[in-house]
């Protein structure tokens, strides 16, 4: 999304939510050039008011997962996996707020794998 931040326009603001401690954000952050805001909700209060569950066990650590994580480990070997430090079985959102404060967009993802295409979401904020 970074990369494409000028399709959204100059007077959209993208903010990440995350429950991850401060460090893990700012790792993160560095390690992918992020280019909007970030948002720390410890206790998790926007995953609830935005309807975002906690995934099944099977569903987080499924065949679905382990194709992905054998995908990446074919294209970079594991350097790059670390064990997971949070909750990962916290499912993901994304979505798109209008100037009115309604919600104009909103994806409810079903798996650490189930997100929408940044072209999709690029239509949904140019739709408002």
């Amino acid at each position: 999304m970074s990369d494409r931040l000028d399709e959204l326009g100059k007077n959209t603001l993208v903010v990440l939510v995350t429950f991850s401690k401060p460090e893990f954000v700012e790792l993160y952050s560095s390690e992918h050039g992020l280019g909007f805001e970030v948002l720390i909700d410890p206790d998790r209060v926007a995953y609830r008011a935005y309807g975002l569950d906690r995934g099944s066990l099977s569903r987080i650590w499924g065949l679905r997962s382990a194709r992905r994580y054998l995908e990446l480990i074919r294209a970079d070997g594991t350097a790059g996996l670390r064990r997971p430090v949070e909750d990962t079985r916290q499912l993901g959102g994304d979505f798109i707020v209008a100037p009115d404060g309604t919600l104009a967009y909103g994806f409810w993802g079903k798996g650490p794998d189930d997100r929408p295409s940044v072209d999709e979401l690029v239509q949904a904020v140019h739709s408002i």
